[in-house]
């Protein structure tokens, strides 16, 4: 029976062998084959080489075409001295992996040379219990998980779309939502706007929806704002430091406002309106594509654009719309995916259909136009009672 060490030096001899000196002058010279770490959970809590996945190797085998599909890609496998990566790139070799290389001497290696090591945050044994569903995921896994506990989402309005947005937020992880509106909890609310109960009539909507989020999920920290967004409070509550709003307000003075404060603080807005069986979902995003002004240039009139309240809306089609931009927020967060930026997304429940419409960035546009008119904040519901009247 072979020793241990006749074992890895076969395994060794099947194999291709990078020095840690080698595999930091591909990163330097801008080649970035995908490091592997097959340690251990506790070692790789403890630091790991910048832009590495870990597949530990005790489920290598089962874990490794779901996280790499490509098997041509060039792969840097690694441990903390070069012996379990030795295994573990033979066994990649046998199941297809044609450009997996190992780590010489490991990320003890890596560390005598002084390079780049990236420590994690770690979650809690609690964090991966509760998130272990985004941890299998590869554009999630642990760091992505962080990210979303570190980042910061304003929800604009606590009703229709604010309600399944905010859970399924905080459900997420999002590790800081703030809210803001005015309204307390009224019956006419609970036909659809599931964040709130019955037992919290009169409530402040506010107040209502942070006892159920942090009832959901403790992780999450509500700041709440029960006041109307306008021109004056604005810039208070983008002090907190968001990094993505999700506007689910239901009037035009509101959303050209956030849309102004959106473009100026190159925020990203996740935008969603409903009426009837009707829903609209779209991502304006200063760095990536159009603002609102571009796909509407001025408000409709009143006759034109009624409210939910005048019109009615079916009670499910918030959560669709609402899911639906707690999506593109979590997307956002992580950085992955491909978002609603210069897409309108129409739902139309009735039918059932999805159609999508291409918006385009305006030149002309008087906000993120090449030469914008619009450089601070206006008086927002006399532009849309002023938008009103020229169309009558």
């Amino acid at each position: 029976m072979a020793s241990y060490r006749e074992l890895l030096a076969a395994a060794r001899a099947e194999i291709d062998e990078i020095s840690t000196p080698q595999a930091n002058a591909l990163l330097e010279q801008g080649e970035r084959p995908l490091f592997v770490d097959v340690r251990l959970r506790e070692e790789w809590d403890e630091g790991h080489l910048p832009g590495a996945i870990h597949v530990p190797r005790n489920n290598l085998e089962s874990r490794v075409e779901t996280l790499i599909p490509d098997k041509t890609r060039p792969l840097v496998v690694y441990c903390e001295s070069g012996s379990r990566s030795a295994f573990a790139t033979r066994d990649l070799h046998e199941l297809g992996y044609e450009n997996a290389v190992n780590l010489s001497d490991g990320f003890a290696g890596w560390k005598r040379n002084g390079y780049e090591v990236v420590i994690p945050a770690a979650l809690t044994p609690a964090q991966r219990a509760r998130y272990g569903r985004h941890l299998l995921i590869p554009e999630v896994g642990e760091e992505g998980q962080q990210r979303l506990l570190d980042s910061r989402v304003l929800l604009i309005g606590a009703g229709g779309l604010g309600s399944p947005a905010s859970l399924y937020l905080a459900a997420a992880g999002v590790g800081t939502i703030g809210i803001i509106d005015p309204d307390v909890v009224d019956d006419s609310n609970l036909q659809r706007q599931i964040v709130h109960s019955t037992d919290r009539l009169g409530e402040p909507k506010v107040d209502s929806a942070k006892r159920t989020i942090e009832a959901l999920n403790p992780d999450v920290e509500v700041v709440t704002f029960q006041e109307r967004l306008d021109s004056e409070n604005i810039e208070r509550v983008l002090a907190h430091g968001w990094d993505v709003i999700l506007d689910g307000t239901d009037n035009f003075p509101t959303r050209y406002l956030v849309n102004d404060a959106s473009v100026w603080h190159r925020i990203p807005v996740v935008h969603g309106s409903i009426y009837r069986f009707e829903g609209q979902v779209t991502v304006f995003d200063p760095e990536n594509g159009p603002c609102y002004r571009c796909l509407y240039p001025a408000p409709p009139p009143p006759e034109l654009a009624p409210s939910c309240a005048e019109g009615g809306v079916l009670g499910v089609l918030p959560g669709i719309v609402g899911s639906l931009q707690a999506s593109e927020v979590l997307k956002l967060a992580l950085g992955v995916g491909e978002s609603l930026a210069g897409r309108l997304l129409l739902f139309d429940a009735l039918h059932t259909t999805f159609d999508e419409v291409a918006i385009r960035r305006n030149p002309e546009c008087p906000v993120c136009g090449d030469h914008p008119t619009i450089t601070e904040y206006i008086d927002y519901v006399e532009f849309c009672q002023g938008a009103a009247v020229h169309a009558s």
